[in-house]
């Protein structure tokens, strides 16, 4: 872990450190906000909402309620120490970045010491918590692996390869069977069902923050597809990707009926937000703009909530009424 706490340089009066005087120092009142701002919190809460939906299918039938926050307590942990370490590694490309340079590391206000420290304890601490509180190894083990790939091998390939984002959809999708192996010893198809449409979601998603953020990326040295993708194309890979991964999400979205997690209900409503969410990548791929691309990334957010409703009412419902 070396490679995380290597020496930050000085920042030059121009950059982020000094661009703002309402940028507080390290003692001031800003930091427990700055800690806060670490973790990621947002982030954190969406994949805690899939980490539910996964104990609560495995746990039909011997649902309880001490277990269900004991892997919700270590999965936050570890996901908020994962953050903080992400942080730490890319304080540098953060600082090259006008959406990103006045976060805590690159304006100067916490030191790469305290953030590796805060963050590997964070990770340590949920990992040992889940391995002791939960009847099962395995939510501790995917929670472990989650922290690792997203830590160790994710956020340095962003610097060096556009595959970035599909490595990177395989922690982002491991939150749901951390909550299924919280409740179960092993994995089955219907756990497999809930991974694969987060894997495969995240990158329609991705791909269009990646457009609308492209310059910014490539000031940070971010090798997205939109970043090294000819000028030339204006994007027209992008679009394809999208749009291709869009409907790989659409075949995606049946397995949850296929292998009996979810009933007709889930079905339906599922192709039909699957169906709209491609129409919205589609025009994109049409028309390439800052526009549409909001509209790809506000289109992904729609799907995945309506989605795990749809989860909830004819998946997770039925099973503990039935």
């Amino acid at each position: 872990m070396n490679v995380l706490v290597k020496a930050v340089p000085e920042f030059p009066p121009a950059t982020a450190a000094a661009s703002s005087a309402v940028l507080a120092r390290p003692g001031t009142s800003r930091r427990p906000a700055d800690f806060l701002e670490l973790t990621k919190p947002r982030i954190a809460v969406m994949a805690l909402v899939t980490v539910a939906a996964g104990y609560l299918f495995g746990a039909a039938g011997n649902f309880r309620f001490d277990h269900l926050v004991h892997v919700l307590l270590g999965a936050g942990l570890v996901a908020a120490g994962g953050s903080a370490l992400n942080h730490l590694w890319e304080r540098v490309a953060d600082a090259k970045m006008h959406r990103t340079r006045r976060r805590p590391l690159p304006a100067g206000r916490v030191e790469a010491w305290e953030v590796l420290a805060y963050g590997l304890g964070l990770a340590v601490a949920g990992v040992a918590y889940l391995a002791c509180m939960l009847p099962y190894p395995g939510a501790a083990i995917a929670a472990a692996a989650t922290a690792g790939l997203y830590v160790l091998v994710y956020t340095p390939m962003k610097t060096h390869t556009s595959w970035n984002t599909i490595v990177g959809a395989i922690p982002g999708a491991l939150p749901p069977v951390i909550g299924w192996l919280a409740a179960r010893e092993s994995v089955t198809w219907e756990a497999v069902s809930l991974f694969a449409i987060l894997f495969v979601w995240q990158l329609p998603h991705f791909y269009s923050i990646a457009y609308m953020h492209r310059e910014d990326y490539a000031r940070g040295g971010m090798k997205m597809l939109p970043v090294i993708e000819p000028a030339a194309h204006n994007g027209r890979l992008t679009g394809l990707a999208t749009v291709a991964t869009a409907a790989l999400l659409a075949g995606v979205t049946v397995l949850p009926f296929a292998v009996g997690t979810a009933r007709w209900v889930y079905l339906i409503g599922g192709l039909l937000l699957a169906a709209w969410f491609l129409m919205r990548c589609v025009r994109f791929s049409l028309d390439r703009n800052q526009q549409s691309a909001k509209s790809v990334l506000r289109g992904s957010l729609v799907y995945l909530t309506g989605v795990m409703v749809l989860l909830v009412i004819d998946g997770i419902v039925p099973r503990y009424l039935g």
